[in-house]
């Protein structure tokens, strides 16, 4: 189709009316990561407390119940990790095609990853389920709890694809400029699920005490909400949405260059931890519960870096686009340095504070001991795990996501893995916390050398291009 026809099909506001989104090739990068991490932050805030809040919730019930919501970790993770590679491919060409200035093949790209995005994740929300009870037998679920996860799983696989395709439409509303969107989206969501889950848990004003099932309900209310607020945004705020179907292949294969290894990428970790959680449950259910509780409360502490990971992306994606390499290396260098500091504080806050986290949550003397020996050696990496998150988004930014997934590879089966095994051979659990740390302390200063290398490479090879061609130009 031409442009004229293309743009025929859309469904566009009058004149003038037109989102144009943010402009990060122009201003100041600090100002607009400021901006951008300020919004994500809140709206990774919401939903780390909700997690946490629903925790404490669960705990009130009891150790069965906290293990239960712990053991489907790594398929929660399996789930997220598709959504999370599709929205990041998504996410790059967008960037990459606002800052080249073409605003209705952003249209394209956005409504084609939808319908992409809906298909695949409906596909796995169903195949999940189906096949849930074999899954977590394998993950060394006991009966009395492999019955409390089913229940709740049953409910939370109905939920997901409003969830998961919520945190792929805030990422294509956050890769066209609009920062604030994002983090609103999330934070009503989440909010709602705070307010919804006492009263289904415990029956509150005269409803059924739905237990652990209460949890997952108010999981999908509040998702289903926050979906309707999401692509509220899309289609009447921002416009994207175009009825033309033309270029459908193409779109998704664009996506998919940078979305199939950024998913692969991300379906590493949920491996790993599968693994993690299966030598965690040879130490007894509570210790998998105790760790449970420690990642939901070392994530209190760790949004931030992932908040920051994920602004910088359509930063350096539009400035990519746009060829304002010492923007790219600006964006960067302040991102590293501000997780490296934040890891610092986040470390002391967990040392001094984590045993008045846990007291809120569970008094179980094993849980309380796993939480414990969690937040004393986890969170020390954090700000080279922010490390990490920041050039994995900066190289899908860039459009090359083959860096990200070797790094992740590296850091899980070549570094962690394997001094997990051996650690917990001589320490126990203890051991794997150990491991967890070391190994991302290590990657953590290998991806920050790989990205600064690979865009002084790609520059250098911009600077001599540029020379050339105007040596050619003066000659003839």
């Amino acid at each position: 189709m031409t442009g004229t026809q293309s743009s025929s099909n859309s469904i566009k506001p009058t004149e003038g009316q037109i989102k144009q989104g943010a402009n990060f090739t122009e201003g100041s990068i600090r100002a607009h990561l400021i901006k951008l991490t300020s919004y994500m932050f809140m709206g990774f805030a919401t939903m780390t407390i909700s997690s946490l809040i629903e925790i404490i919730y669960l705990g009130v019930l009891g150790t069965a119940e906290l293990a239960a919501v712990a053991f489907p970790f790594p398929v929660v993770m399996v789930i997220q990790s598709f959504a999370m590679g599709l929205g990041v491919g998504a996410s790059s060409i967008i960037a990459r095609t606002m800052g080249a200035g073409d605003r209705e093949q952003v249209r394209k790209l956005v409504t084609h990853t939808i319908i992409l995005s809906t298909a695949l994740l409906v596909t796995l929300c169903i195949l999940g389920r189906y096949f849930a009870r074999p899954i977590f037998v394998l993950l060394g679920a006991e009966q009395e709890i492999l019955e409390l996860i089913l229940a709740y799983m049953d409910i939370w696989f109905i939920a997901m694809p409003t969830f998961a395709l919520s945190m792929i439409g805030t990422g294509l509303i956050r890769a066209v400029g609009n920062a604030a969107m994002p983090g609103i989206v999330m934070m009503v969501g989440s909010i709602l699920q705070v307010i919804l889950a006492p009263f289904l848990i415990f029956g509150w004003l005269g409803l059924p005490a739905l237990g652990i099932e209460g949890a997952a309900w108010s999981f999908l209310l509040a998702r289903v909400a926050s979906f309707t607020l999401c692509y509220y945004v899309i289609i009447f705020r921002e416009h994207l949405i175009t009825r033309g179907m033309d270029n459908f292949g193409h779109s998704c294969a664009s996506v998919l260059h940078v979305g199939i290894p950024a998913i692969a990428t991300n379906l590493i970790l949920p491996v790993s931890m599968a693994i993690v959680t299966r030598l965690l449950a040879e130490h007894g259910s509570s210790v998998v519960a105790g760790f449970g509780v420690g990642t939901r409360i070392d994530s209190l502490v760790a949004i931030i870096v992932f908040a920051i990971a994920s602004s910088v992306g359509p930063v350096i994606g539009q400035n990519w686009g746009a060829n304002q390499f010492d923007r790219v290396k600006e964006a960067i260098n302040i991102s590293n340095k501000f997780a490296l500091i934040w890891g610092f504080f986040a470390f002391l806050i967990m040392l001094f504070f984590g045993e008045f986290f846990i007291a809120l949550i569970n008094d179980d003397p094993e849980v309380v001991d796993s939480a414990h020996w969690y937040l004393l050696l986890v969170p020390v990496s954090i700000g080279f795990l922010g490390m990490i998150s920041v050039s994995s988004s900066s190289f899908n930014a860039m459009g090359k996501p083959i860096p990200p997934l070797i790094i992740s590879i590296g850091r899980m089966f070549v570094v962690y893995i394997p001094m997990a095994l051996v650690f917990n051979y001589f320490w126990g659990y203890i051991g794997i916390y150990i491991a967890t740390s070391v190994s991302t302390v290590l990657l953590g200063i290998v991806a920050w050398y790989w990205n600064n290398q690979s865009i002084e490479r790609a520059h250098q090879q911009y600077i001599s291009l540029a020379t050339n061609n105007k040596n050619l130009s003066e000659k003839y």
